[in-house]
């Protein structure tokens, strides 16, 4: 099982990429999400929401279980929180196309959310820096990131209003 949880808290591997992980796996699950809810169309909400729910809720525990495979406390081989805080804002975008609330290319949205989920990810403002500095478990490590994604989110909102 501890090999099954260190799989899913580096995203297949890919928290072992020695250049940035972080942001090659925001831009990873931006790509894969692009495909399978632009190109292919498995964009229900529903399905999308129940499966996101248990993805962020198992995290939880895959991540406790492998933290202590790594030397530091919030170890950069784990990126399932950067999964998780990454397909925030992209299942809003989701939400608004399929209200037809969008008034700019949909690919736009998807690179904006990129930008302000990696500034948001890096600069860290408040609640985020909260999590990371006072929450030195499997618990920050995602939380973090799920605020993060939470002020991506508001600004897509905010930008989709505008446009």
């Amino acid at each position: 099982m501890k090999k099954i949880n260190l799989l899913i808290s580096t995203f297949f591997g890919n928290g072992y990429i020695s250049f940035i992980p972080g942001t090659l796996t925001s831009l990873s699950t931006l790509v894969i999400l692009y495909i399978f809810f632009e190109i292919l169309n498995y964009n229900n909400l529903n399905y999308i929401l129940i499966l996101y729910s248990i993805i962020f809720f198992y995290s939880f525990y895959a991540v406790m279980d492998s933290e202590t495979e790594f030397e530091k406390k919030d170890p950069r081989q784990i990126v399932i929180d950067e999964v998780l805080g990454q397909a925030m804002p992209v299942i809003l975008i989701v939400y608004l196309s399929s209200k037809n609330l969008i008034n700019i290319p949909v690919e736009i949205y998807y690179i904006i959310s990129f930008f302000l989920f990696r500034f948001f990810d890096i600069v860290k403002p408040f609640p985020v820096s909260y999590f990371d500095k006072h929450h030195k478990n499997f618990f920050g490590i995602i939380m973090d990131d799920i605020m993060a994604g939470l002020y991506t989110m508001l600004v897509i909102y905010i930008i989709s209003l505008k446009f």
